[in-house]
């Protein structure tokens, strides 16, 4: 950093990854800001600058700062961390310590001693509170230390979880020759394997899992509000209350047989699909002999887009479901939810492979939905959206979400 950026942040003042801190501060409370802003973003703790940006200084000598501020992450903090430490003098002769902190930070939640415990501190715009028990495994499971999906779902049972979705998967996908009978010691054994069910009481009651409900559930919004898409389609290229269709999608993910056979069931990411194309344009073509569709949106791009924010998103935030929204001039899939760990929108396009929640993808792998090679992104939304209009798509991470952004024609087409 150097004194042009510093004068920067001392201006916009203190945000999500950027706390002002006198040098006399007790040792946990700089802790518990280190230990937050790490389970964020990382950032910076400016020290000797008071809460509105006037600069103070430093008090102490800046190697003794160095030493206490080195011995504090060290002391305080777990797991302890190494911060990167540096000095810059500003215009008045005053020194301000800068404790930067990596955005990389694999080793989440990082806790802060209080007394003989340990908590786990979170940061919230400009100020640092403690995390609750939701905000705490969310973090964990950025971290890849805890699988949502492996969770038991209070109150199911394996009768919750659809039989004729689970045959038909054995027989048609997998091509197995048999399934075990309905409610057996086999069939309970089969999806405690595949991770489906566990057993998460001591008198051996089985459980459905979130990944079980979420593929294979008979009504997986009952125990799941979180699990669907909410589809909307706006007149113009804004949200407003002026709408051509609002549809909630709810139900399993996976579907119940082949398209176009008798008894076919579409899972959630088909019915998706079809609010697309019931709320876009295509126009047909003759190419040699054949008249070929074209659609507004490549239908490959859109079930990889889908598939990814159903598959990747973070189930544990409850209350929303992942968003599709149509306007005039774009599409937008939103998933509740950051990235995980150490996945950047940069990784994402050059082919970087992620999975939050394992189970989902290697069973929607099974039925087509999922690029094998897990590089979607790359060899796929990217390509075929260059090849159908000459665009790039859009991605977007913000603090409880990510965005793809389709558009619907380069900036520079005809209307």
């Amino acid at each position: 950093m150097n004194r042009l950026e510093l004068s920067q942040l001392l201006l916009h003042g203190e945000n999500s990854g950027l706390e002002f801190k006198r040098d006399d501060t007790q040792p946990r409370k700089l802790a518990g800001e280190i230990a937050a802003l790490l389970n964020l973003q990382g950032g910076h703790i400016l020290l000797g600058v008071e809460e509105d940006g006037t600069v103070s200084g430093l008090t102490r000598d800046p190697k003794q700062a160095e030493e206490w501020v080195m011995q504090t992450a060290r002391d305080n903090v777990q797991p302890a961390v190494i911060p990167y430490w540096e000095t810059l003098e500003v215009d008045d002769g005053a020194v301000v310590g800068v404790v930067t902190l990596s955005a990389d930070a694999p080793d989440k939640p990082y806790k802060v001693k209080c007394g003989s415990s340990w908590v786990t501190r979170i940061r919230v715009g400009t100020t640092t509170r403690d995390a609750t028990r939701e905000e705490e495994e969310r973090l964990y499971q950025q971290s890849g230390r805890l699988r949502y999906g492996m969770k038991p779902v209070p109150g199911t049972s394996t009768q919750d979880l659809d039989l004729r979705r689970l045959r038909d998967y054995f027989v048609r996908v997998l091509g197995t020759k048999s399934f075990p009978e309905d409610d057996s010691d086999e069939l309970k054994q089969l999806l405690i394997n595949l991770e489906l069910a566990t057993v998460a009481t001591l008198d051996g009651h089985t459980s459905a899992t979130v990944d079980g409900l979420l593929l294979f559930g008979k009504k997986p919004e009952r125990f799941l509000p979180q699990s669907g898409v909410r589809a909307v389609c706006y007149q113009g290229t804004e949200p407003g209350y002026a709408v051509r269709e609002d549809q909630v999608i709810k139900g399993p993910l996976t579907p119940l047989g082949a398209g176009g056979e008798p008894g076919f069931e579409p899972g959630i990411v088909d019915r998706a699909w079809d609010f697309v194309r019931r709320n876009t344009v295509s126009t047909a073509r003759l190419e040699g002999a054949r008249r070929q569709e074209r659609w507004e949106y490549p239908q490959e791009v859109l079930r990889e887009v889908l598939v990814n924010a159903l598959a990747h998103r973070d189930y544990s935030i409850a209350g929303t479901d992942v968003m599709l929204s149509i306007f005039s001039d774009r599409l937008e899939v939103q998933s509740p939810g950051r990235l995980p760990n150490t996945v950047t929108v940069d990784g994402l396009r050059s082919g970087m492979r992620y999975a939050r929640n394992q189970t989902l993808v290697n069973i929607l792998r099974d039925y087509g939905y999922v690029d094998a090679r897990g590089m979607g992104i790359r060899n796929k939304v990217i390509p075929l959206m260059n090849e159908h209009n000459g665009t790039d798509p859009e991605f977007i991470e913000e603090e409880h979400r990510f965005t793809v952004r389709l558009l619907k024609q380069a900036s520079n087409s005809p209307s």
